[in-house]
């Protein structure tokens, strides 16, 4: 969530790092916003500060035997706790509305994110190895569901969906066996090669983990709910970052790397119309996370590690690929 005092120090800054998203100027409405809710802060603290005199005024008055005192004090001290109550539900409300923009709004992109409209403007940065040419080359659905195993197709989709329904897969024999491969593959890597955490997260968290990480409340409809205030995680991000959460650690401790493969569930509500073929946008789905903890300062050098990490895998699969640098118009 965005840090309400660096926007008002700093509106026109963050009204520029909104127009690049897109957005209009926001700046202003959230300042007054706030200072309406620290003018509120301002009337509970008065409120407290007279209640607690006019209280302190009842005990010396009933000490003085003066009854009639003592009783007016108390009728202006129960007005002041309905004044005061009325107050405080303002202020809960105006704070949770507040706060519910702060988090609705995206990031603001670093200064290296080149702008643009769409993938047609990402930037290239470097590439590796160079794509086979393959003749007759077929889709991996194809593949998949060419190999059979003893109860149909190794990749099969159709019983998926007397299970599950659309949008899910069951995995059999020698590519149930690949996927845990990979996996362990990966999580060895990065646990050996580049000293990563490995980490068996919960795969269902409470709605306050899913908020630390943005995914909500922006995309509440891309997650399952599962009962009150759970949730399905749709990535292991979530988990990995909350480990760390409302903790106090020195500079000397960081950086603090994890991974973790899981399962990941996303009901991909924005993806209709676009190519779900196969294993694509799946609403459940393994993969392999990292996530480093790190000071601010630190962030570019620990990214470029960790991108070197995911690059190391695809090199050592000999899987050829370009690494990108997403322009404004098509960062998440």
């Amino acid at each position: 969530m965005h840090d309400i005092k660096w926007i008002r120090d700093n509106p026109d800054a963050f009204d520029a790092a909104m127009k690049r998203r897109k957005l209009a100027p926001v700046a202003q409405s959230l300042v007054e916003a706030d200072a309406e809710l620290r003018a509120l802060t301002g009337q509970m603290n008065d409120l407290q500060q007279e209640r607690n005199a006019a209280s302190k005024q009842i005990g010396m008055a009933m000490g003085k035997g003066d009854k009639d005192l003592a009783e007016e004090l108390k009728a202006k001290v129960a007005a002041m706790k309905d004044d005061l109550t009325r107050v405080e539900d303002e202020q809960k409300a105006k704070t949770a509305a507040l706060d519910e923009r702060l988090m609705g709004l995206p990031n603001i992109m670093d200064a290296e994110v080149p702008d643009g409209a769409d993938e047609e403007e990402n930037k290239l940065l470097h590439e590796w190895g160079t794509p086979k040419k393959i003749d007759g080359a077929k889709e991996h659905f194809e593949l998949g569901e060419g190999l059979t195993s003893s109860t149909g197709p190794q990749m099969d989709f159709e019983v998926a969906a007397k299970l599950s329904g659309a949008r899910f897969v069951v995995l059999k024999r020698d590519l149930a066996r690949l996927e845990r491969a990979l996996a362990n593959f990966m999580l060895d890597l990065h646990a050996d090669e580049f000293g990563y955490e490995e980490v068996v997260p919960p795969v269902l968290v409470k709605d306050d983990a899913m908020y630390g990480t943005g995914q909500l409340p922006k995309f509440a409809e891309d997650a399952f709910r599962a009962g009150d205030n759970f949730y399905l995680t749709p990535t292991a991000e979530v988990t990995l970052t909350n480990l760390v959460r409302e903790s106090m650690m020195s500079a000397e401790e960081l950086p603090k790397r994890f991974t973790a493969w899981t399962q990941c569930f996303r009901s991909e509500a924005g993806s209709a119309g676009r190519d779900t073929r196969g294993m694509i946008r799946q609403h459940q789905f393994s993969k392999v996370e990292l996530v480093s903890i790190t000071t601010p300062d630190q962030s570019a050098e620990e990214h470029e590690r960790m991108l070197g990490a995911a690059e190391t895998v695809l090199k050592k699969l000999e899987l050829p690929f370009r690494t990108m640098m997403l322009c404004s118009g098509d960062t998440g």
